[in-house]
């Protein structure tokens, strides 16, 4: 705020000098001179200015000013009369090169190439004013050789004036003039431009050689606009190099330079032609206007080339910024391979194969070492398998870990082969050892270079064929992964049969058409129920669908989170009731993907609230593959797990003995219940080859504390066999099968059932 305080001061004072007596005058001016050296004093003290030089000349300027202050002062005191060039004037003159170095030591800005146009329509500009100058103003003065003495120190003011002239319009069209302070300083150029000039009007025509109001005025205000320059904070970015300060790279307008350079011409004509009619034409006459029109003719030629130059550049640049965005627009940014737009267009010429594959475990990759890393792997992966692409191929990346590979020719085989034995090769990404297995979908082309696949059209199109490979490449993932399955007919079919089931699944949700069926669980020392197990089951009109048939559909759409919450839902606020009459307890299926679901627990807990059913009463089914992979996935899953039990819920691991039934999972997961898989319980001659196998698998539960639960239980004799190998609870048709709600409790009751587990 002090410089609006001073500038405002200062205004005062400017308003008021111009009618104030000669002596009052002077002091006024050395008043504000000694406030000005303050002000620049002061600013370089508190703003430490990024170009303290400058600001330490400007210093020297302004001290020069109060020095030719002084020396007025006296001399109008002691009445010394002019008489040729004083000793004050010569101080005077002295501020205006100090005030041109100020603004030439300025950093120029910008690219090379900018600065230079900067300072070469500098000088268009310095040299029409030099050419108005010396027309309009200085000419006529010289021309009188009889006033020339003390001509010579008034003509040397507008001189003088050009060359700051010159520095301000470099440093407005090169350094710029973005803050206040370049402002300010550029103000002062205009005050004194206009005061000097004012002044040699006045002494030209014979008036006061002490300056009229507008040329008073005009010196006090320039003194002004210095002080509130350095009083200003901008004041520490005069001159700085940095982003902020950089110019926009653009010319003076076009009409302007125009009109700059026609009129250095036309003046020196008709100042010439106006000398000759006159008879006073001198060497002065001709050189100087002459010089200053030519140097603007060359200065213009320099500009033009520039110019040429300027859109030469950007023809290329553009050019080169066109080649980009098509680079852009059809390659992938992290890979650089082509992506799915080159390869639509890669398929729509026809011919070979198109091979799909997307890396097992990615996302479990990402998930515990962060996407920086799966980045990595998947640069890794696109290096890998470029090596294998054949003369003629094409691999895309089509996003995340989905690659594509266009085969020409009947080598797809061999070369899906191939990338599936790349990948079995472990990545060594910042020092970690990353296995990440590849599953891969073929999909045969059309055209001169192949054979059609069965069923192919002779005229293919290109999303036809990304699609069917996809569905070759999940054909892949749910064979086991790690390997190729090449798309036909009947993989179109189950993808059909898939895509009606997912929308009739989605239908039967919204309508309530789902119900659950309860089969009871056992208890075999005395064969009572302690339990039931949920079973979700799909009545149509066509029958009762299977649930093998519409689960995994749920499963790979997301659907099975609400199935699976109704599921959950429907189940407590049945076996509430039951629990409260005979302690029977209740087991639920539960999904990976509800695991996986944030709120999961909360859904849980809320349903057992709902439902008025204790959460001790409640068992959780869980497969293996709740940990299959790792990351934040696996991680909070066991969270969710070990919430709930904190709670009273019961964690059972189901299907124990197949998949990859790792003994880890007995150690990591937080269960209190292993359920023996159905094919450990057979019936007949193969019970005595699979009893060994529950037998270890009872004893190693027990020896965990752990309960078992065998499934699949079909006659007397497999239950007493289970017994005597100290199986806890079971179930199977041998007992009961499924049941509707309404007829549970008739079971319970008949039984005598039922103890909590």
């Amino acid at each position: 705020m002090a410089w609006r305080w001073y500038l405002t001061a200062g205004l005062a004072v400017v308003g008021a000098g111009p009618f104030l007596p000669e002596v009052v005058q002077q002091a006024g001016y050395t008043v504000l001179g000694f406030s000005v050296l303050g002000a620049v004093t002061a600013g370089l003290r508190v703003h430490r200015p990024a170009r303290p030089l400058a600001w330490r000349l400007l210093l020297v300027a302004m001290t020069v000013v109060v020095l030719a202050n002084a020396g007025w002062a006296v001399e109008t005191a002691l009445g010394v009369e002019e008489h040729g060039v004083s000793v004050t004037d010569v101080v005077y003159l002295l501020m205006y090169p100090l005030i041109a170095a100020c603004l030439a030591i300025l950093p120029v800005q910008g690219r090379y190439g900018s600065r230079f146009a900067g300072m070469t329509e500098a000088g268009v500009i310095t040299a029409t004013a030099t050419v108005l100058t010396w027309t309009l103003l200085i000419d006529p003065l010289v021309s009188d050789t009889g006033r020339l003495p003390i001509d010579a120190e008034v003509v040397a003011y507008p001189v003088l004036d050009l060359l700051i002239l010159a520095m301000v319009v470099r440093m407005a069209l090169v350094t710029g003039m973005r803050t206040r302070a370049h402002q300010l300083i550029a103000g002062t150029s205009v005050a004194l431009l206009v005061a000097d000039t004012v002044y040699f009007v006045d002494v030209a025509g014979g008036g006061d050689t002490g300056g009229s109001a507008l040329t008073v005025a005009g010196w006090l205000l320039a003194n002004t606009l210095v002080g509130a320059a350095a009083l200003h904070p901008s004041m520490a970015r005069f001159g700085a190099t940095g982003p902020g300060e950089r110019p926009p790279d653009r010319p003076v307008s076009l009409p302007v330079f125009v009109l700059l350079v026609l009129l250095s011409p036309v003046l020196t004509a008709v100042s010439l032609v106006s000398e000759l009619r006159a008879g006073q034409l001198g060497l002065l006459d001709v050189l100087i206007p002459t010089t200053a029109t030519m140097v603007t003719a060359v200065l213009l030629v320099v500009r033009l080339g520039q110019l040429t130059g300027v859109a030469q550049r950007r023809a290329v640049d553009l050019e080169a910024l066109r080649g980009e965005l098509s680079h852009r627009a059809l390659h992938d940014p992290l890979t650089g391979l082509p992506n799915r737009t080159s390869l639509q267009q890669r398929l729509a010429e026809g011919g070979g194969a198109l091979l799909m594959f997307d890396l097992d475990g990615f996302k479990d990759v990402n998930d515990r070492y962060g996407h920086p890393v799966g980045d990595r792997l998947l640069t890794e992966v696109a290096a890998r398998v470029t090596a294998l692409v054949p003369d003629g191929g094409m691999l895309a990346r089509l996003g995340g870990d989905e690659f594509a590979l266009v085969v020409p020719g009947d080598d797809a085989l061999e070369v899906g082969a191939a990338i599936l034995t790349e990948m079995r090769r472990p990545v060594d990404v910042q020092g970690r050892q990353l296995y990440a297995t590849a599953s891969v979908g073929l999909r045969r082309l059309s055209g001169p270079d192949a054979p059609a696949a069965d069923g192919a059209e002779d005229a293919e199109d290109a999303e036809d064929a990304v699609r069917d490979a996809d569905v070759a490449l999940y054909a892949a993932k749910a064979a086991g992964k790690d390997c190729l399955v090449e798309f036909d007919d009947a993989l179109r079919q189950e993808q059909l049969v898939q895509a009606r089931t997912l929308d009739r699944v989605r239908g039967a949700l919204a309508v309530g058409a789902f119900v659950v069926h309860y089969q009871p669980l056992v208890r075999l020392r005395d064969e009572r129920i302690v339990g039931v197990e949920a079973l979700v089951r799909w009545p149509t009109a066509g029958g009762m669908v299977p649930p093998d048939a519409f689960v995994p559909v749920a499963e790979s759409s997301g659907l099975i989170v609400p199935l699976g919450e109704w599921v959950l839902r429907r189940a407590c606020r049945d076996a509430a009731a039951w629990h409260r009459a005979h302690g029977t307890g209740l087991s639920v299926n539960v999904s990976p993907r509800q695991l996986a679901e944030p709120d999961f627990a909360a859904v849980v807990l809320r349903a057992l609230a709902d439902a008025g059913l204790p959460p001790a009463a409640l068992t959780l089914e869980i497969t293996e593959n709740v940990l299959v992979g790792a990351g934040r996935r696996a991680d909070r899953a066991v969270g969710h797990l070990v919430e709930l039990r904190r709670h009273g819920v019961r964690v059972a691991l189901d299907d124990f003995g197949t998949g990859y039934s790792s003994l880890a999972y007995l150690r990591d997961l937080p269960i209190d219940e292993v359920k023996v898989d159905r094919s450990f319980a057979p019936a007949g001659a193969e019970a005595g080859r699979r009893m060994p196998l529950v037998r270890a698998i009872v004893d190693l539960a027990t020896a965990l504390g752990l309960k078992t639960v065998a499934e699949g239980v079909e006659d007397a004799a497999t239950a007493d066999r289970l017994r005597g190998l100290g199986c806890d609870l079971a179930q199977g048709h041998h007992f009961a099968g499924a049941l509707e709600a309404g007829d549970v409790p008739r079971l319970l009751t008949a039984t005598g059932a039922a103890v909590p587990r």
